[in-house]
């Protein structure tokens, strides 16, 4: 168990295999900077030893991880105190890159809510494994933010326009939509889950694919109502413009584009701007070089009217009734790097 002040992150080693539990439940795990320093720090002291593998998982059955603490960043905003969101934003991408680089195979148990920042410690990971509920978003637009952890490297990464639609959206995703966007590459019943850690300990020879399609069985995933969609999401997000999109949405009379029109609709049009010149940029990156661009916009983001209005509607007030300025910035302009 490491130290941290308030065991918000357990860890330990059994028969070979390491294991990490986010462990702050009554916030549905959201991660503040010493949560994200605790397990970077158990990272790297694992990274020679001689594991089959590392499992991340949650103390909580409703969440694996909410995402960031992204209220406190709104009160470092507040008071001016930018050094302390840096440092949040600076070691949260440190820790993104390390799971993607790690030596071990990584596997989280996505057992529950899974939003942002919780998509960024799963992600990067070798196996990303869903339960039946399993929930995934990359919200930011709806308070003003943009989609970080390393989304502007793997949203573009996914089939067709589907990341375009993820990160402008903040659209939900459910097992069957996890799967079938690559987002999470196995599927465990619910019932299973605990037993993943020592299964893997039984069979350390054995590749991790297999170990975890065997705990699958023949459980039956539903059909993802994604797919179902996959056409009309092409069509939309392919766009090269939002503008082209918001068109070819008005142009479709059906469920989903009235659905996700509102959810256009409703979202920071600043965020909207810079999400989608963000994700066009990231195809062509690294994912070092996609959480640089992150870090370098996070600063100026932070700071903007939108995004603290944002947080507060969602989160602080949770009112829900957002009212945006626009986009205060010129888009064109902003920090996307090199």
């Amino acid at each position: 168990m490491t130290d941290t002040a308030e065991a918000e992150i357990l860890a330990d080693v059994h028969r070979g295999v390491g294991r990490i539990l986010l462990n702050r439940p009554k916030a549905l795990n959201a991660l503040t900077t010493d949560m994200i320093v605790a397990i970077d720090r158990v990272l790297a002291g694992w990274e020679h030893a001689p594991l089959s593998a590392v499992v991340l998982a949650s103390t909580n059955p409703k969440a694996f991880c909410a995402g960031g603490d992204i209220r406190a960043i709104r009160e470092h905003s507040l008071a001016g105190d930018a050094g302390a969101s840096e440092r949040f934003f600076a070691t949260e991408y440190r820790l993104n890159a390390r799971i993607a680089e790690y030596p071990v195979p990584v596997v989280s148990l996505i057992d529950g809510l899974c939003m942002g920042g919780g998509l960024g410690l799963s992600v990067h990971g070798g196996f990303r494994v869903v339960t039946e509920r399993a929930a995934l978003a990359m919200p930011e637009t709806g308070i003003g933010f943009f989609p970080d952890v390393g989304a502007s490297y793997f949203l573009p990464r996914l089939p067709g326009a589907i990341g375009m639609y993820l990160g402008l959206t903040g659209h939900r995703l459910d097992a069957a939509d996890a799967l079938y966007t690559g987002l999470a590459t196995h599927f465990v019943p619910t019932h299973r889950i605990d037993a993943v850690g020592d299964a893997l300990a039984d069979r350390p020879g054995d590749p991790v694919d297999v170990v975890l399609n065997r705990l699958a069985g023949r459980s039956p995933v539903a059909q993802s109502r994604l797919a179902e969609v996959r056409e009309e999401v092409d069509r939309v997000f392919g766009a090269p413009t939002l503008s082209e999109m918001e068109k070819r949405l008005r142009h479709l009379d059906t469920p989903w584009a009235a659905a996700t029109s509102v959810a256009l609709e409703s979202a920071s049009p600043q965020s909207l701007e810079i999400t989608h010149a963000l994700l066009a940029r990231g195809r062509q990156r690294t994912l070092r070089e996609c959480l640089d661009a992150e870090l370098a916009l996070g600063r100026t983001i932070i700071r903007t009217p939108d995004f603290l209005e944002g947080v507060r509607a969602a989160l602080v007030d949770k009112d829900r009734t957002p009212h945006w300025q626009g986009a205060s910035l010129d888009a064109g302009t902003l920090p996307y790097g090199s």
